[in-house]
């Protein structure tokens, strides 16, 4: 399965997925130079992490290839509670798994409903609860 793919760092953009030190991030801020006497533009890219809330840099000419993550939202239905963790169901594959719902959806999470789930290099992450 492929989890990432490459893209010419010029053209990333606010709003965008970018992987720096393997970690997926969405991308907040893009400042450019521009080309030197000696050289191309640089760029600092200020991003993110999806998973993790920490904030990355990525410095890189912008004729360099960037890592960009494959994303997949899917919905699932929350089977049932324990905690702050929930048992959900895929609605397309019906793989069931558990998954830990943040602070600020745990009141509005219960059995029945439907979740979307964000899911990129092997980890899961609710996203909002319908």
């Amino acid at each position: 399965m492929v989890e990432k793919v490459f893209v010419v760092a010029k053209e990333l953009k606010v709003g965008k997925y970018v992987l720096i030190e393997d970690i997926p991030c969405r991308i907040v801020s893009i400042e450019s130079s521009k080309p030197g006497k000696h050289g191309s533009a640089k760029m600092r890219i200020t991003a993110i992490g999806i998973f993790n809330g920490q904030k990355k840099t990525l410095l890189t000419p912008g004729d360099a290839d960037a890592d960009v993550p494959i994303i997949d939202r899917k919905a699932v239905q929350i089977m049932s509670m324990s905690g702050s963790n929930a048992q959900v169901m895929d609605k397309e594959s019906y793989e069931v798994y558990d998954i830990e719902i943040p602070e600020e959806l745990l009141a509005q999470a219960q059995a029945g409903k439907e979740a979307d789930i964000l899911e990129a290099m092997g980890k899961r992450k609710v996203e909002r609860i319908r």
